[in-house]
């Protein structure tokens, strides 16, 4: 995810204040737990409830005197990783009784590292998987090469704070090989835009694509900051620029009950035409094809783009520093938005996980549950502040009611984009706070996650498995994503995309995934 990264190590505010009167309706209405999150709503997450606490009694009565060792292969998406001596680490291995080798491994690298470790059998104890979609961990549950977790997830209560739906996207052939990273299913990635060059330039937020081109190229032709490279729109993470045409998120669409591949319907065109005019009149970067995310970023911060897509804490802290450089700067999430005037608008919902913590069959039984009683221990009450704040009084103190981050927060890589990445942090405000935000903006950031949730679309695709897409989908991807590409930077024309998407249409195999996941998908919805 990519909200997911650096640390700030500027003075933060939580707003706490409405967290004593939320936590009583969650226990009226809860035997799940409850905890304070990060902007101080409260959340179905804590150890400090009276299941939780006998829970982990149980659990530390259980715990060998010599403490367990784990080692974890897991990502991370910040400036740089924890180091193994940091006191962080060192707090959840005294309250864990662990022993902890973790190797991390940058989320960019991520998913062809660990293909590389599953394909060589270097696995760890404790290792991340990107998707359940994996083939190669597919393949090796089938070999009986990970554990089946689904007889012990009930004795680690904090995993009941993960929806129902994740569980049951995630499993295969309905059991559990691993623990979903949970995460909130609204507020995520979606445009966020320069407010203040809006109303530097007497422009409105824009609510349809084509209101969305004009202030894209108003920006560029007004450069408000100057920037004689300024874009309207960085061109990272683009999909929305497809979805908002065809409605969905992602590839899968609904006509009459069954499941439609949208690249073949007349939305795609329109969705193709729309990025390929941005391109042609330079409203979007030429060379966003080959940009790294750290150029995205560049060129967001030095205010040569006004529109960027993250989540609103992710952006907050990335442009921290050019905020603190110039004041005015405003950086607003959008709602939502149309494909045209009238048409229904469009924001996407998350598929509410990131990643899957999975545990091999040759670690022994007794040493599962010890790992097991780790991440319940960090998706939960103090677990849980541990892994989002660091300790208190170290990485942050608490002055009249609020948690202030000190400069050890960013040291020892305090957040999500280190160890959230390995616990699930189902908290409803995560997207939408970050370190030194005030608190204005996180109350606005709230009121738009809200607004947002009233009409995110699903991807309805989550947890279905075709066959034939394991074998031969991410070749098809590439070769879609690829020709989506050309035809967006004039290398091919729209009847080459025509003649590509005949193609499809006349490929068994292609056809036969189409086939597989409407079965699956009407099995899902037969249950």
């Amino acid at each position: 995810m990519v909200g997911e990264t650096k640390f700030s190590v500027k003075r933060l505010t939580v707003i706490l204040s409405i967290a004593a009167t939320l936590s009583l309706l969650t226990v009226a209405c809860s035997s799940t737990n409850s905890a304070t999150n990060q902007g101080g709503t409260t959340d179905t997450n804590t150890a400090s409830d009276t299941t939780s606490d006998q829970q982990s009694t149980k659990q530390e009565a259980a715990t060998p005197s010599e403490p367990t060792e784990i080692k974890i292969f897991i990502d991370y998406s910040m400036s740089h990783p924890p180091a193994s001596d940091n006191l962080v680490q060192k707090e959840y291995e005294l309250k864990t009784n662990t022993k902890l080798d973790i190797t991390w491994i940058p989320a960019a690298d991520y998913t062809k590292r660990l293909n590389v470790a599953l394909a060589a059998g270097d696995i760890a104890d404790l290792i991340k998987i990107n998707s359940v979609t994996n083939t190669v961990f597919r393949q090796m549950v089938m070999q009986g090469a990970f554990w089946d977790l689904t007889p012990y997830i009930k004795d680690y209560p904090n995993f009941a704070s993960i929806d129902q739906t994740v569980w049951d996207s995630t499993q295969i052939d309905h059991k559990t090989y691993a623990i979903p990273s949970g995460r909130p299913t609204d507020g995520g990635s979606f445009p966020l835009i320069r407010q203040d060059w809006l109303d530097q330039l007497g422009l409105t937020m824009p609510e349809t694509m084509e209101d969305l081109y004009h202030v894209m190229k108003a920006f560029k032709e007004n450069k408000p900051d100057g920037r004689p490279d300024t874009v309207g729109y960085t061109m990272r993470q683009p999909q929305f620029l497809q979805d908002v045409f065809t409605g969905t998120n992602g590839t899968w669409g609904l006509r009459d009950g069954k499941l439609v591949d949208m690249n073949f319907e007349p939305e795609m065109k329109e969705s193709l035409e729309y990025q390929r005019k941005l391109y042609e009149e330079g409203l979007i970067p030429h060379d966003y094809p080959v940009l790294k995310d750290n150029q995205f970023w560049d060129l967001t911060t030095s205010g040569s783009a006004g529109i960027m897509v993250s989540t609103p804490e992710g952006l907050y802290r990335y442009t921290e520093e050019q905020v603190q450089a110039n004041p005015e700067v405003n950086w607003v999430p959008m709602v939502s938005l149309s494909p045209r005037e009238g048409a229904k608008p469009y924001v996407s919902k998350s598929v509410g996980y990131n990643g899957l913590l999975a545990i091999p069959k040759s670690v022994p039984e007794e040493k599962m549950k010890a790992i097991l009683h780790f991440l319940n221990y960090g998706s939960g009450g103090e677990g849980l502040d541990l892994t989002l704040y660091g300790i208190k009084d170290v990485d942050y103190t608490i002055v009249d009611g609020f948690k202030i981050a000190t400069a050890q927060a960013a040291e020892h890589s305090v957040g999500t984009g280190s160890w959230g990445k390995m616990f699930s942090t189902v908290v409803d405000d995560l997207w939408q706070y970050a370190a030194g935000m005030p608190k204005e903006v996180y109350e606005r950031n709230m009121r738009i996650a809200k607004e947002k949730a009233k009409i995110s679309v699903p991807d309805l695709s989550a947890g279905l498995v075709s066959e034939t897409n394991l074998r031969l989908g991410s070749d098809y991807n590439k070769k879609i994503s690829d020709m989506k590409t050309q035809v967006i930077i004039g290398k091919s024309s729209m009847e080459d995309w025509d003649h590509f998407i005949d193609g499809l249409k006349n490929d068994p195999n292609y056809q036969k995934i189409i086939t597989e996941m409407n079965e699956a998908y009407q099995e899902r919805i037969a249950k």
